[in-house]
C-alpha cells in the first residue's frame, strides 16, 4: 500500500474564519470585509455571545470548527467569547484551529487575502497585521 502524497498549498482547504464577538460587532466586521473584498460567504462568518449560554455557544462553535482549518477571531481578551473559543479549540490540532484575540479590520482583510496559507504561518501574520493597523495619527 502506498503512502498518500502530502497536500500542496493548492490542494489544502483554505482556512476559514469565524468572528466571535459581543452583540453584533462580529456581524458588522464580517459584512464590511465581504463588502470590501467580495470574499465568499463561507470564508468568514460570525457568532455572537448573545445567541445562547456558554454551553450552547460552545456547541455551535465546535460544529463550525468541524469543517477544516479555522481561525476564531475573538473581540476581547478574557471575555466570554474568548473563553468559549479557547475551550472549543483546546483539544484541536494547532494545524486545524487557532484563537486570535483583538480582532480588527486590517487583520480580517489580510486573512481573506491569505486564506491559502497554512494555519501555523497565517496566525502570526494576522497578529502582526492587527498590531500594525493600530496607530496614533496627528493632524
Amino acid at each position: 500500500m502506498s503512502e498518500a502524497a502530502p497536500q500542496t498549498m493548492s490542494e489544502r482547504a483554505p482556512v476559514r474564519g469565524i468572528v466571535f464577538s459581543h452583540g453584533r460587532v462580529g456581524e458588522a466586521l464580517v459584512e464590511a470585509v465581504r463588502g470590501i473584498t467580495g470574499c465568499p460567504e463561507d470564508a468568514l462568518s460570525w457568532l455572537s455571545n448573545t445567541e445562547g449560554s456558554p454551553d450552547v455557544l460552545r456547541e455551535r462553535l465546535q460544529a463550525l470548527l468541524s469543517g477544516g482549518p479555522t481561525v476564531v477571531f475573538a473581540d476581547v481578551r478574557a471575555s466570554s467569547c474568548t473563553n468559549v473559543a479557547r475551550l472549543s479549540c483546546v483539544a484541536a490540532d494547532p494545524n486545524r484551529a487557532a484563537v486570535v484575540v483583538g480582532v480588527n479590520m486590517p487583520m480580517l482583510l489580510d486573512f481573506v487575502f491569505n486564506r491559502d496559507t497554512s494555519l501555523p504561518e497565517l496566525v502570526p501574520r494576522l497578529v502582526d497585521r492587527g498590531r500594525g493597523g493600530i496607530e496614533v495619527t496627528t493632524p
